[in-house]
């Protein structure tokens, strides 16, 4: 593997670490040679994943791209984020999010939470993987039709769901965890039926979903 000597891929902008080739694309076996005007290591490296997948398999870029997904699990660690999973009852549905040991979980007294006891920490939908029953899932919506309650059709249990205060993040339920990652939990009123100046009010909620 050649060394990019500029921090970012000529032309593209892209980080060296994604354009780190040689400066003649290798010749596969059995294949012609690539065409003349993609020789140089910036033209080579004007490809998007999603359409020349098989490229990047067969370049030096997926070594990159590997060390990329490595540091940036590295990056999580150091925030003091670890690995939680979790599920409704019935098992159909089952999630990942990445968040702190202990938990900053707000307790709500609206009238919808107060009726299913929605105790939830906030995390940025970067953070949060759905790993299976997209299709057992079904939305409870009302009022102002932004908050998503999500519940497990099968079981009805509500893991997780997309809050009103962060519709661009996820509030998760901490009983529906599994065990053995969470250290302490720390329990947050939220004045939900006064929820406009509750809102007003909160100094941190809100960035509560920005990574």
């Amino acid at each position: 593997m050649s060394n990019c000597p500029a921090p970012f891929c000529p032309g593209v902008g892209r980080p060296s670490s994604l354009c780190c080739l040689p400066s003649t694309p290798p010749r596969r076996r059995g294949r012609s040679p690539q065409p003349s005007d993609r020789t140089s290591a910036a033209s080579y490296c004007r490809f998007e994943v999603g359409t020349h997948w098989d490229r990047m398999l067969s370049s030096t870029c997926y070594v990159s791209f590997t060390y990329i997904l490595y540091f940036s699990l590295l990056n999580r660690e150091s925030r003091g984020l670890v690995k939680h999973t979790g599920g409704c009852h019935c098992g159909a549905v089952r999630f990942e999010v990445w968040a702190p040991h202990d938990l900053h979980v707000f307790h709500c007294n609206c009238s919808v939470c107060t009726k299913k006891q929605n105790n939830h920490f906030i995390v940025p939908a970067s953070r949060f993987k759905l790993l299976q029953g997209d299709s057992h899932l079904t939305t409870y919506t009302f009022n102002t039709h932004v908050a998503k309650h999500l519940f497990c059709k099968t079981c009805g249990v509500q893991s997780f769901y997309k809050p009103r205060s962060n519709p661009d993040g996820y509030g998760v339920c901490p009983h529906c965890l599994d065990e053995g990652t969470v250290r302490k939990i720390t329990m947050e009123n939220f004045n939900g039926k006064e929820w406009e100046v509750s809102m007003d009010q909160h100094e941190t909620i809100r960035n509560m979903s920005i990574v």
